[in-house]
C-alpha cells in the first residue's frame, strides 16, 4: 500500500483506544519514513521496491528515526494546527516510541499481506507467510472500517470526558 492513507486507518482505531497514549502524527509520520525507500525505487527505477525497510529489522531502525524525527515535527503540526495551546507541549517520549513501533511494525505487516515481494522475516528467512492472508479487498475494508469504528470510539470517549468534567 505505498503511499496511501489506507494505512492510517488501524493508527486512527489505536488512538481511539489509547486516546493521549498514542500520537497520530507521529504514527503518520512513520508511514511517510517507512515508504521513503520505495519511493527512491520508483524514481530511480533502482532496487527492490519493498526492500530492507519492509523487513521487521528495517522497520525497527526506522522507528527510531521517525521516533527522534516525528517527536518535534509532531509538536510542531499541532501547534500550527492549534490543536495544542503552546508548541512546549511535549507529547511525552514512551508515546513517541510506542507510536512510532507502532506504525512501522503495522506497516510491514500490512504490506506483507498484499505485496509478493515483501520479505518480513528478513534475513532469517526469505519467506512471506502473512501474504494472502485475506484478499486484498478485505485488508483495504478491514482498513477502512477499523479507521471508522477508531474515529466514533475517539469522539465517543472525548464526548464522554467532557459531559463528566
Amino acid at each position: 500500500m505505498p503511499f496511501t492513507p489506507i494505512h492510517m486507518g488501524p493508527g486512527i482505531l489505536i488512538k481511539g483506544l489509547l486516546q493521549g497514549s498514542f500520537s497520530l502524527m507521529v504514527f503518520g509520520w512513520t508511514q511517510i519514513v517507512m515508504d521513503i525507500q520505495p519511493l527512491l525505487v520508483m524514481i530511480t527505477g533502482e532496487g527492490h521496491l519493498h526492500g530492507f525497510s519492509h523487513t521487521y529489522v528495517g522497520a525497527t531502525l526506522l522507528a527510531v528515526v521517525a521516533a527522534l524525527t516525528g517527536k518535534y515535527l509532531s509538536q510542531l503540526g499541532l501547534w500550527i494546527l492549534e490543536i495544542t495551546p503552546s508548541i512546549h507541549v511535549p507529547i511525552a517520549w514512551p508515546v513517541v516510541f510506542l507510536s512510532a513501533f507502532i506504525g512501522s511494525f503495522s506497516h510491514v505487516f500490512l504490506d506483507s499481506i498484499m505485496h509478493s515481494d515483501v520479505q518480513p522475516f528478513y534475513p532469517i528467512t526469505l519467506n512471506n507467510d502473512f501474504l494472502g492472508l485475506v484478499s486484498i479487498s478485505m485488508l483495504h475494508k478491514l482498513c477502512l472500517y477499523s479507521g471508522l469504528v477508531g474515529a466514533a470510539v475517539y469522539y465517543f470517549i472525548q464526548w464522554r470526558s467532557s459531559r463528566a468534567s
